[in-house]
């Protein structure tokens, strides 16, 4: 107990102590740091890792510690990562991966991924004629001890909204009984890019697609619409069904456009929950987009219930065939507008779609590891046309709810 008191009492004073670093009305300055990976170092130093990392101006900032698996993370308010290069800045074998970028609004971050259990011994952020420079020191602890020491500051739980804040959910609507209401979830963002090629990031193309699905379904008046994220910022698994949830989701659509290292791949493909993948490369594919928590840095501990997994089972009995239902007809539309998949309907167990009480769909738009799919992505008049399909997908998946509620009546 005494190693997470002192671990907590010092990140409180790092904090402190960089706030006093600050010039007068910097609180109130709107250009963010700026991370320099050229003049920056993350290495192995005998048994230890030291950290110098060079910013353009000094900011407030936190540092604790995840297990299962071990990672360092440290929280900046707020840092640009613009061009920092990790690879050049990291040449430690004791961190066996690095990632930097926005977590939410205000807040940046920078997860190290530990081959062994390091505690932190020093910490200081000084400030020179350049700007700042950040510099840790960890050193070796006994497995036990770090587990005692790991786990997220309640000032660090960034991802859940305060009490306060929450909105009180939609009022509980039938199908039917109004506009369509669909969510929107861009995957990834933030300190998760998802998939990269080219330049191209996942999350952003996700956003922007979103952006325009959402002009293109209110235009039709027949909708409202939420999005998950609406910038670029990381939004937990979790929280994205909250989201669903408290705007009273009819549907929620979760988009990416995933990348393969080998093998070829192109078009479209529509994903549904099933605790079995439909083949390998299904279930990989929803490993990885799993694995978004914890590569940013987010606390997984006493996450399973197994009372609420089995109560979930069972409403998932009644949402499942409505899920069917718009997932197959969402790939009639896109096969019609955009083209698909050589394999268009798929299954694996994709936790943003396990929520038991509202349709969930998955939709990869494409490939970036294809070139024929990233010039579709990027293409406003191919976007307008996959919008088109879904906007016309949702119409008639509800004609389609509405028909089989009425059977279930006679």
């Amino acid at each position: 107990m005494q190693f997470r008191t002192t671990f907590a009492a010092l990140c409180l004073a790092l904090a402190a102590t960089v706030r006093s670093l600050l010039p007068a009305g910097a609180q109130d300055l709107t250009a963010l740091a700026q991370a320099d990976s050229a003049a920056s170092a993350l290495v192995d130093q005998g048994d230890s890792i030291a950290m110098s990392l060079r910013l353009s101006q000094p900011v407030p900032f936190r540092i604790f510690s995840l297990d299962a698996p071990r990672r360092i993370v440290v929280d900046f308010s707020e840092v640009d990562w613009t061009g920092f290069d990790t690879a050049a800045f990291d040449t430690s074998e004791a961190v066996t991966g690095l990632r930097v970028g926005g977590f939410t609004p205000g807040w940046s971050r920078m997860v190290l991924d530990l081959d062994g259990p390091y505690g932190l011994v020093h910490a200081q952020m000084a400030r020179d004629e350049k700007g700042a420079v950040l510099s840790l020191d960890l050193d070796p602890v006994a497995p036990d001890e770090f587990a005692l020491g790991a786990g997220t500051p309640p000032d660090a739980r960034l991802v859940r909204r305060a009490p306060e804040e929450k909105s009180r959910p939609a009022p509980h609507r039938r199908l039917g009984d109004g506009p369509i209401r669909v969510v929107l979830d861009p995957g990834h963002g933030g300190i998760d890019p998802g998939a990269e090629r080219d330049g191209l990031k996942e999350a952003d193309l996700m956003l922007a697609f979103a952006r325009d699905l959402r002009d293109v379904l209110i235009r039709a008046g027949h909708f409202e619409v939420t999005l998950t994220r609406e910038e670029d910022v990381f939004v937990p698994l979790e929280t994205r069904v909250t989201l669903a949830r408290e705007a009273g989701a009819d549907v929620l659509l979760s988009l990416h456009a995933d990348a393969i290292a080998e093998g070829r791949a192109e078009g479209a493909t529509v994903y549904t929950l099933a605790e079995r993948a439909s083949d390998v490369a299904s279930q990989k594919l929803a490993e990885r987009h799993d694995r978004a928590d914890l590569l940013a840095g987010v606390d997984l501990s006493g996450t399973d219930d197994e009372i609420a997994t089995v109560l979930m089972d069972m409403a998932r009995t009644e949402t499942s065939p409505r899920t069917d239902r718009f997932a197959d007809i969402l790939v009639k539309h896109l096969e019609a507008g955009v083209g698909m998949h050589k394999r268009p309907r798929l299954e694996a167990g994709f936790s943003v779609l396990k929520a038991p009480d509202m349709p969930s769909v998955l939709l990869e738009l494409g490939f970036l590891s294809s070139p024929r799919d990233r010039a579709k992505l990027m293409d406003t008049a191919w976007r307008a046309r996959a919008a088109w399909a879904i906007r016309d997908a949702l119409l008639e998946w509800e004609q389609a709810e509405l028909a089989a509620r009425d059977r279930l009546r006679k």
